[in-house]
């Protein structure tokens, strides 16, 4: 069975897409640690991140450099930072979170909920600084 990702690459599931190319997408994450928690996975289902080829996994970091640089540019913080966790979905994924401390990146905080018009809004101001 497919993959939640999986399914939002084939446009059963919609999501806020930031960024997409033929072979990577980024959007934002509806369960969101902070506003602007983006994932970045490749369109080709892979379980584990280390289990993609070489190059294709070069790519994926370059991809999620570039949006990474936006949702910087994009919402106000100190830094982006970067988590590969992999258990809660089988799709290799990378989280990108605006934080402000340390604390932002804590996985056991709980989730924020934000308005369909925030969360629009927001993708809308990632995808505006995508270089």
């Amino acid at each position: 069975m497919a993959s939640i990702f999986t399914r939002i690459v084939n446009g059963e599931i919609p999501c806020y897409k930031v960024a997409e190319d033929d072979r990577f997408l980024a959007f934002l994450d509806i369960n969101p640690l902070v506003k602007g928690h983006t994932l970045v996975i490749p369109k080709q289902e892979t379980d584990y991140i280390f289990d993609i080829q070489s190059e294709e996994y070069t790519a994926l970091w370059a991809f999620a450099q570039r949006v990474a640089k936006a949702v910087g540019a994009a919402v106000p913080c100190k830094r982006v930072g970067i988590a590969v966790i992999g258990l809660e979905v089988p799709h290799a994924h990378i989280h990108l979170i605006p934080m402000e401390r340390v604390s932002d990146m804590n996985f056991a905080n709980p989730k924020i909920s934000l308005p369909p018009a925030v969360m629009e809004e927001t993708a809308a101001a990632i995808r505006e600084k995508i270089i």
